[in-house]
């Protein structure tokens, strides 16, 4: 029988309440597991409003250890009970040391380790570089009990870089969770389709699906324009929302047939790393 994954992204509206939105995005991930999930995943930062618009220092009391962060411990029992893979998106404190993470859950609820998101934009309406320290994980990808899955953190889905070097260490599928919006810099600027398509690019030039997961609604002032998406190896968008919707986008992808196509493409084959050294 041919291997297959069961792919989800949620969209929803967080409120400023963490609990209340941990216990939704459980809600969000029974649904996608009742559709025959196998990996769900919520949008970035997701326990509370994006506070990353302005620089204020009382931010930093929403960073929490990983391993003791009431979102990685609740959706675990979650993810073991429904036997589901969710890479949860936080605000870690190590120390005196901020990041922006995403803790990968496994399907049996055994955190399998974090990731702090690479790159860090600093600009209007989006001052992250206040908050997160630069990741010191490398990118990395997770070998699961329902497949070897990638995650990059919003700013790293427009990195091709990023996409390749998961697509190399062997991830059957890339997952991008999000929080983007509106520029306040410029009422006019609406990147929804350019952020689609960067992503569509990732996942033609790797020939691997790709799940995105925005945040949608306004949090006093700054509208976020969900959009979020689901494609196939081709690039192809299969399954999206638009810019209001709440709920769940399911996709099943045959990763056998997927690794025929890859390899027929011959992307992985013709690479020329003997000419790549100005990339670095």
């Amino acid at each position: 029988m041919s291997r297959t994954i069961t792919v989800a992204s949620i969209q929803f509206t967080p409120s400023d309440d963490m609990q209340a939105n941990i216990d939704r995005v459980a809600g969000f991930i029974r649904e996608a597991a009742g559709q025959g999930a196998d990996v769900v995943l919520p949008p970035e930062l997701f326990c509370g409003h994006y506070f990353c618009k302005t620089q204020e220092e009382h931010h930093f009391a929403r960073a929490l250890p990983w391993h003791d962060h009431p979102a990685v411990v609740q959706l675990a029992d979650l993810a073991a009970e429904l036997d589901v893979v969710i890479p949860v998106s936080i605000y870690e404190k190590d120390g005196p040391l901020y990041y922006n993470s995403l803790v990968m859950i496994d399907a049996d609820g055994t955190p399998l380790g974090v990731y702090r998101k690479s790159h860090i934009p600093d600009g209007p309406g989006y001052q992250e570089k206040f908050y997160f320290r630069p990741g010191d994980t490398g990118f990395r990808t997770w070998q699961t009990m329902k497949g070897h899955i990638g995650v990059g953190v919003c700013w790293d889905q427009w990195f091709p870089e990023a996409a390749r070097a998961m697509a190399l260490m062997g991830a059957d599928v890339l997952l991008y969770p999000t929080a983007i919006g509106a520029e306040p810099q410029d009422a006019s600027l609406d990147t929804a389709a350019r952020w689609r398509r960067v992503m569509q690019g990732h996942s033609v030039a790797n020939v691997i699906p790709v799940v995105a997961a925005n945040r949608v609604g306004d949090e006093d002032g700054q509208v976020f324009y969900g959009t979020s998406f689901i494609t196939d190896q081709t690039g192809e968008v299969v399954t999206d929302f638009g810019r209001s919707e709440e709920g769940v986008l399911v996709v099943r992808f045959d990763l056998d047939l997927i690794d025929r196509d890859r390899a027929a493409w011959g992307f992985f084959r013709d690479r020329r790393t003997d000419l790549y050294d100005i990339l670095v």
